[in-house]
């Protein structure tokens, strides 16, 4: 066989064709378009939302380095911060933190940090610079300087009082610089120079080496790799490269602990890429690739069905099936070329604009619209691999064609059997003829109804999805009241443990209830002395092995007590309720009015609940009819654990830790309780922390047998939305003017959490429902539009043999409705196999979802179809009827 140099001519022939085509071009420029916008949005959405979150991680978290060596003297920073694999280092070094008015309700630090540091922890000055060394120089934010009442002015001087490692000080810094307060960081930071830090840990007699806390005053190690891939890798790689270890104490004295940056979902996803995870992913990319398929393959397999004529005489002239097959994908990737960048410019113009809606309803993600590179190539890229594969099927049909078949070809001709015809007396219905018609392209057919019904399951689901978030449920763990009352330290996040300070007055409760309107409410009564329990040591071991290696539990085993039945004397935790505050807890096992009678010596022990409700019956010993011995410790004595030498008075016991000293009780009550139920607390109403097992009494028992009287919380409803308006306003104002030194929660805040939640995923799957509708609809358009247009000699047949033209036109609209009545009746099915599996997987994910089937979105969209159905063919029809009867019998091509 001689070889001819023809591609010039066959990419000739390729232009020229195009070019004949010029509304078939547009047409599939659109679907590329719209293919790669669908892409692109969908990317840039999910961008922005990850930067965004990774940003308000960082912010939560309190920096952005990669991760941190945490606790170590000078000699192990100087070591680890040479290692070729930290691309960059900072140091940070804690000394203290007020907590004092007006300090009570934020987390400020007093310590040093270099400028990388200050970088990665948002300490930039905005006026000023920070600290330099060898002076009394500060730096901080203007929520500090407001709470100082000092003016944002360089060189100012002011006063603070902290505690270090303990020890109480009062300092005088001189401010040179601040930076905007940002309220999702945690932590607020004083910066001061580090020779300052080392003589305020001098002028207390605080050892770095030897510090209670273990902190004050250690070096801090916060590092950057190259990449935030394999973050924990690297840093255990560090660590090994140096002789250290981070995963046990016991293992010898190499022991560093340290911290990933947890804001980095790259390294998350990184860390837990299970199979699960990449099954999801795939099938989420499979989807936008089939959703792109459906609409660019039907755009070329009418491409190939209007010039199959055309191609027909190509072969009788010598064309081969391959060259047909190169013209085909010649023709997609130039359509391509003009579709892709105009869909990567609109896409991301579409959720550049959606971004920040979407953003608006999530608590805690900062708005950002992602410009990574990787939106437009991979958009480009997926875009351009489902347009490949979308125009295979075409190219093989157009190359498989017979020459004389081509001439003669009307849409589906070539596709249907012979078979016998079977004879009618009474002649076709017009509904009949549509419904034929709709058969002789099958494929044609099932890809548009399939588009259109993948809009209405998407909308269905999301419906669905958003639908069965249960307030109740999520409201649940959350809140037992309208309002609850405390001290501002009870609702910080890692505040202090409940201490007789923290008690809320009585005179704090009369002000609340002094304003009407309240229901009914119940006085929580918190644990200020010190109370203990008798627990076996296996049940001790299994609890405290949970945070500690086995080296520290047998430590911890060996300074605490025994009774006579060798049982280990250990702190409990005593709630005292009121019966408001009773009938909030779950019951899960026993009668819980017993604790009513105040007569009685009944007691509930309290267990654990994961986060879908469900009872960790392991959290605690006590069973239901069990006696607990609370012993009530009324004076205890500390002594050196060397001699056994009493220590007459405490506060003079060496603070640098020379001698090891422990207590003991020396005068006590013990009291035998009835166990009468066993019950979970709500974490609202709960001490929002743990430290060991968890008891209640009624409010009245709880005074009498602890001799206090200290108000943890104060939970009360509202009688009517009117009274409960009327509250927020008020404790809004009381908690911020009048007393400060308190704080609320609010039903009404969890509601507005709940509703911005749910609405963002409404939204999420609507915006992605909306954009596969479109792709649907101009699929739904396409299949009109060729069997319009691949027929229009055979419409002229048949008003030549007697059809009208409202007749055709009512055929038309049939044939539209069957394609919209069989998008829904596909929607309904796929609604009813797939929605059981969704409510299934979502309960898995949310644990305050209830699955609730419904098709209110599928017969809402309805009349939208019906009416596409309608006014589609009969507007496609009225731009093919401008033509003669007698011209479209003449055509041939």
């Amino acid at each position: 066989m001689v070889k001819v140099s023809n591609r010039s001519c066959i990419r000739r022939l390729g232009m020229k064709s195009m070019k004949a085509a010029r509304t078939r071009n547009i047409i599939a420029i659109l679907a590329i378009a719209l293919t790669t916008v669908l892409f692109t949005s969908l990317f840039t959405i999910a961008m922005s939302i990850n930067d965004g979150f990774q940003q308000n991680n960082f912010r939560q978290v309190g920096g952005f380095s990669h991760g941190g060596f945490k606790y170590l003297t000078q000699e192990q920073f100087e070591e680890l911060r040479e290692d070729p694999l930290i691309h960059q280092w900072g140091l940070r070094r804690f000394l203290g933190m007020p907590n004092e008015q007006p300090f009570n309700k934020s987390h400020v630090e007093v310590g040093y940090s270099d400028a990388n540091q200050a970088h990665w922890m948002y300490c930039d000055p905005v006026e000023g610079r920070l600290p330099k060394e060898g002076t009394d120089e500060a730096a901080t934010d203007l929520h500090v300087l407001e709470l100082l009442g000092v003016e944002p002015r360089l060189g100012a001087e002011f006063t603070l009082s902290f505690e270090v490692d303990g020890q109480k000080t009062t300092q005088t810094f001189t401010l040179c610089g601040w930076w905007e307060y940002d309220s999702a960081i945690v932590a607020n930071h004083i910066l001061i120079p580090e020779s300052r830090v080392n003589a305020i840990l001098e002028e207390t007699g605080v050892d770095p080496a030897s510090s209670q806390d273990g902190m004050t005053g250690s070096w801090n190690l916060d590092v950057m790799f190259q990449n935030s891939l394999h973050i924990e890798r690297d840093m255990e790689q560090v660590l090994q490269n140096h002789g250290y270890q981070n995963e046990s104490r016991s293992s010898g004295d190499n022991f560093i602990r340290t911290g990933v940056n947890w804001g980095y979902s790259g390294a998350q996803l990184a860390e837990s890429l299970d199979p699960t995870v990449v099954i999801a992913i795939g099938v989420m990319l499979l989807l936008i690739i089939f959703t792109g398929y459906l609409i660019i393959y039907n755009v070329f397999q009418i491409s190939v069905t209007n010039d199959i004529r055309f191609y027909g005489l190509l072969k009788t002239i010598g064309t081969t099936p391959r060259q047909l097959r190169q013209i085909i994908r010649q023709q997609a990737l130039l359509l391509s070329a003009v579709g892709i960048p105009l869909g990567l410019l609109i896409g991301w113009f579409v959720g550049g604009k959606l971004t920040p809606v979407i953003v608006d309803r999530l608590n805690g993600i900062s708005c950002v619209v992602s410009v990574n590179p990787v939106i437009f190539i991979a958009s480009a890229l997926f875009s351009l691999l489902t347009v490949t594969l979308s125009c295979r099927k075409p190219g093989r049909m157009a190359a498989k064609v017979s020459p004389v078949e081509a001439v003669r070809y009307t849409e589906g001709s070539g596709s249907i059997p012979k078979k016998q015809v079977k004879k009618s007396t009474k002649g076709a219905g017009l509904f009949s003829m549509a419904w034929a018609n709709l058969g002789r392209s099958r494929s044609k057919t099932v890809v548009t109804v399939l588009s259109l019904s993948l809009a209405v399951v998407l909308l269905n689901m999301t419906v669905t999805f958003t639908g069965g978030f249960d307030m109740d449920k999520y409201l649940a763990n959350n809140v037992v009241s309208d309002f609850i009352l405390a001290d501002a330290g009870y609702f910080q996040v890692g505040g202090d443990l409940f201490h007789a300070g923290m008690s809320l007055p009585e005179d704090a409760i009369k002000t609340v209830t002094a304003q009407g309107g309240v229901a009914d409410g119940g006085r929580i009564y918190g644990r200020t002395s010190n109370i203990q329990e008798f627990v076996d040591e296996d049940y001790y071991r299994s609890i405290w092995s949970r945070w500690n290696p086995a080296d520290v539990v047998d430590q911890l085993v060996a300074r605490e007590d025994r009774n006579e039945a060798g049982q280990l004397s250990v702190n409990a935790q005593l709630f005292g309720m009121e019966p408001f505050a009773l009938d909030q807890l779950t019951v899960l096992e026993g009668d819980l009015s017993k604790l009513h009678d105040p007569d009685e010596r009944y007691i509930a022990a309290v267990y654990g609940e994961d986060d879908y409700g469900n009872p960790e019956m392991g959290s605690h010993w006590a069973r239901l009819g069990d006696t607990v011995t609370l012993r009530y410790v009324d004076e205890i004595e500390y002594y050196y654990t060397d001699t056994g030498e009493i220590i007459a008075d405490f506060d003079q016991v060496d603070p640098d830790g020379a001698r090891d000293f422990d207590s003991r009780v020396v005068s006590y009550r013990d009291v035998e309780y009835t166990v009468a139920a066993l019950v979970s607390v709500p974490h609202a109403i709960s001490y929002r922390y743990y430290g060991s097992d968890e008891f209640v009494l009624n409010a009245q028992t709880f005074i009498q047998d602890t001799g206090t009287d200290k108000v943890m919380l104060y939970a009360f409803n509202m009688e009517d939305d009117a009274a409960n308006d009327a509250m927020e306003s008020f404790l809004a104002d009381y908690t911020e003017t009048q007393a400060p030194q308190y704080d609320y929660e609010s039903k009404a805040t969890y509601e507005a959490e709940f509703e911005s939640f749910r609405s963002m995923f409404f939204l999420l799957g609507s915006v992605l429902s909306f954009i596969v509708g479109l792709v649907g609809i101009l699929n739904f358009f396409n299949a009109i539009l060729t069997g319009i247009l691949t027929r229009r000699r055979e419409f002229a047949v048949l008003q030549s043999v007697g059809m009208t033209g409202r007749q055709l036109k009512t055929m038309l609209v049939w044939e539209g409705l069957l394609y919209g009545i069989g998008a829904i009746g596909l929607a309904v099915l796929l609604s009813v196999v797939a929605g059981p599996q969704l409510g299934t997987a979502m309960n898995s994910m949310f644990w305050f979802f209830s699955y609730r089937f419904t098709l209110l979105p599928i017969l809402a969209v309805l009349p939208v179809f019906l009416l596409l159905g309608v006014t589609l063919p009969l507007g496609v029809y009225h731009f093919v009827a401008k033509s003669t009867i007698v011209e479209r019998l003449r055509e041939t091509e």
